[in-house]
């Protein structure tokens, strides 16, 4: 197994009783040229896996106190959207940008979550709704997949934190070789709905799990998507 400890091993009421961080991301919607849906929701859960593996996120990095921080708790991302000037001034701060094909997400070093930094906490959590032009292809054969539940309704801005959240529980299922080779790669990942039959094979096939907390938009303890990164 990776040497990276899981937090979600820990007792629940142990994660409640620290103090609560929070992961923002910031995905870019211009008025003129809003990013596809699944690439925003693949782009952001890479970002979430180059913030998890940088530098400074480990060892005596900058962001490594606050990194450690979060995972003693929940484990909560939150995606808010900005244009024009809103996403340069978001830019500025520290963070990592990640780009996909149509998609801009910026990720940034967790923070308490009553004091975000002022520059993000004016950008609106709404509005992050966005549409495929036409339906994602098949994944291709062997390709990590974040796969979601069908009978499971969300925003894109709530499905991309859950592709997140997917993607780092993925990333700590993982052996330090096939991690490794993982982040070499640039962690290729593909996000997809599965079909009612496939859901209810992947249910039973012990791999790692996105249950909700039920904060925003579903019921606490949703299964809302599981990572498939080996086959």
């Amino acid at each position: 197994m990776s040497t990276t400890t899981d937090p979600f091993a820990r007792r629940v009421e142990d994660r409640d009783a620290a103090p609560q961080f929070v992961l923002p991301l910031v995905v870019r919607i211009e008025r003129d040229a809003p990013p596809a849906r699944t690439d925003a929701l693949e782009t952001a859960a890479r970002a979430v896996l180059m913030l998890l593996t940088d530098d400074r996120s480990g060892g005596e990095g900058e962001w490594a106190q606050a990194v450690c921080d979060w995972q003693d708790g929940r484990i909560r991302k939150v995606v808010r959207r900005a244009r024009g000037a809103e996403w340069r001034r978001a830019e500025a701060l520290p963070g990592i940008t990640v780009r996909g094909k149509s998609a801009e997400v910026r990720v940034f070093p967790p923070v308490p979550l009553d004091a975000w930094p002022k520059d993000l906490a004016r950008l609106q959590v709404s509005g992050t709704d966005l549409d495929d032009p036409q339906p994602p292809a098949a994944p291709a054969p062997g390709e990590p997949v974040l796969w979601f539940n069908p009978g499971v309704q969300m925003t894109a801005g709530k499905a991309m934190a859950q592709a997140g959240h997917a993607a780092q529980l993925g990333w700590w299922s993982l052996s330090d070789e096939r991690a490794a080779q993982w982040q070499r790669e640039g962690f290729p990942l593909a996000v997809r709905t599965a079909s009612r039959e496939q859901w209810s094979r992947l249910v039973n096939d012990d791999l790692p799990t996105v249950r909700d907390a039920g904060f925003t938009e579903i019921a606490p303890g949703s299964v809302t998507a599981i990572a498939q990164l080996v086959r």
